[in-house]
């Protein structure tokens, strides 16, 4: 293990509560501009994980996140937005947090800390070897996580993790990690801030990159959105027009009768054998 854990390293700024707020929002920027550049280098670690994840779910897999905190939080974000995203079950992407779904508004105490609370909720949902679990840690020492990924792997369940520091015990327990190194933050310790962003663009890249190989996007439109409010109505109106070139008193009777964009587009190119 690398004892040297750099999400807990002190800031490289001092004395913030003496700086303006020019001050303090400049140098937040600076640090945050790093974050990208962390991504960038991962991109191949990324794409290991993306490709088990693609390959699990095309043979009826599903892909779990577990988490604890603001890790955990991310996880169950990512999660909750794929099912109004792309369409797909909310059983097909499944976050989980420490503590339960209270812990996504308050901190639950000790619950990052229990060992074996992560597999008996896995266990709730039946996960399997047809799965994929990935470990949510910016410290990489979470025992709630660890423990997941331990008890997963027991079962040969391919596991992954998503943490911000190098040789940490939760990524030598994945079989493919993630360490997204974007140093110490700007607040010490504060792993919501710059660790924190590089674990949700992460979890955007995997998501998004895994919906788009799953068939979910066309083009570059989100065809098998909700159409949950009138913003998206809208919306699937629009990507009828575009992609049949048709007025859009027709696009929206097309949306209206077939509740998708998608089955608005396959059923007008049927009807006139396109």
């Amino acid at each position: 293990m690398n004892n040297k854990l750099t999400t807990e390293q002190a800031s490289g700024y001092n004395n913030l509560e003496l700086m303006s707020t020019t001050e303090l929002l400049t140098n937040m920027n600076t640090e945050d501009k790093l974050v990208p550049l962390a991504i960038e280098k991962a991109i191949p670690s990324i794409h290991k994980l993306v490709d088990v994840i693609h390959e699990k779910m095309s043979n009826g897999g599903r892909l779990f996140y577990i988490g604890a905190g603001t890790s955990g939080r991310l996880g169950v974000l990512d999660a909750s937005e794929c099912p109004p995203t792309y369409g797909v079950s909310d059983n097909w992407v499944i976050g989980i947090i420490a503590g339960g779904d209270g812990a996504l508004r308050k901190a639950v105490e000790n619950a990052e800390d229990d060992t074996e609370l992560a597999w008996k909720t896995l266990q709730e949902h039946v996960i399997s070897d047809k799965d994929v679990l990935i470990g949510i840690a910016a410290s990489g020492t979470t025992p709630y996580v660890i423990g997941g990924l331990q008890k997963a792997k027991e079962q040969n369940i391919i596991t992954g993790c998503i943490t911000c520091n190098q040789g940490s015990p939760l990524a030598l327990e994945a079989d493919f990690p993630i360490e997204l190194v974007v140093g110490p933050e700007f607040v010490t310790g504060s792993t919501r801030m710059k660790a924190g962003t590089a674990q949700k663009l992460a979890l955007n890249m995997i998501s998004t990159t895994v919906m788009i190989k799953l068939g979910r996007v066309k083009g570059n439109k989100m065809v098998d959105m909700q159409l949950s409010n009138k913003k998206l109505v809208s919306r699937g109106i629009k990507m009828i027009i575009d992609e049949l070139s048709i007025e859009s008193e027709l696009a929206a009777k097309l949306l209206q009768t077939h509740k998708s964009v998608r089955k608005s587009i396959e059923a007008y190119k049927k009807e006139l054998n396109l």
